[in-house]
């Protein structure tokens, strides 16, 4: 069996952990949206494991009914104690959902700014690369989490500065990047995760007071429906408008 990060190379960042992208010679179209998803499998999502699992499949065979489904590549960043990446920039056509199955290997705390930062820092930095090589581009950073940050040798600060020089060193038409609270039910929580929001620079954050399979699901739909919503914003000049959860 394949694995996930098969035919991808990989790319150093200053002073972080990298990332992997698909080679410049396998792409076919001449405009991509640089899709990332940064999942929280701290010990705290334990309860809701299986639903987080079958929300990110979902999201995945969602994107494929989109429009834009041949411009699209999708990055899987998971992060407890720690970040990993799943596998880098891949053709959506390359991610199959059940490669999926045992992504989130639940334990640990919350490293939520460290792999915020990296998400924006790789998305902004192929971005480079493809717009070096005459590829349009524009990204979309989602963060899943259920709590605040424990773990992080970045801060809100760092979060904000890498989310502005994304949007401003013109390699990405646009970014759009979506915070979302699950299962939040301690108030400290919802203020972190706003402060976050806010202080942060992120374009959005949506909240769920529960995480179960009707509500995860919904949100894989609202996170699809961004995902194509951002990519046929492509070529405008400017991001896509934010969607109602």
């Amino acid at each position: 069996m394949p694995k996930l990060t098969d035919n991808l190379e990989n790319f150093k960042l200053p002073g972080s952990y990298g990332y992997s992208a698909t080679k410049l010679s396998e792409l076919g179209a001449t405009e991509y949206t640089l899709v990332t998803l940064v999942v929280d499998d701290s010990g705290s999502i334990a309860s809701f494991r299986t639903e987080m699992v079958a929300a990110i499949k979902e999201v995945v065979n969602a994107c494929r009914y989109s429009p834009r489904a041949d411009n699209l590549m999708i990055r899987l960043v998971t992060f407890s104690n720690s970040l990993t990446e799943v596998h880098g920039f891949k053709l959506l056509a390359s991610c199959n959902a059940g490669d999926y199955d045992n992504v989130l290997n639940v334990g640990g705390m919350t490293a939520l700014f460290d792999a915020t930062v990296n998400s924006v820092d790789a998305t902004s930095a192929y971005g480079k690369t493809l717009v070096d090589s005459d590829f349009s581009t524009n990204g979309i950073v989602v963060v899943i989490t259920d709590g605040a940050d424990n773990q992080s040798s970045n801060s809100i600060n760092s979060v904000a500065t890498s989310l502005k020089k994304a949007t401003a060193n013109e390699t990405l038409e646009s970014l759009v990047s979506i915070l979302i609270g699950v299962n939040v039910t301690d108030p400290s929580i919802s203020t972190a995760l706003n402060d976050l929001h806010t202080q942060g620079g992120f374009t959005q954050y949506v909240e769920l007071k529960d995480a179960n399979a009707k509500t995860l699901a919904k949100l894989a739909q609202f996170v699809s429906k961004s995902i194509s919503s951002q990519s046929t914003a492509l070529g405008t000049g400017g991001p896509s408008k934010s969607l109602t959860f």
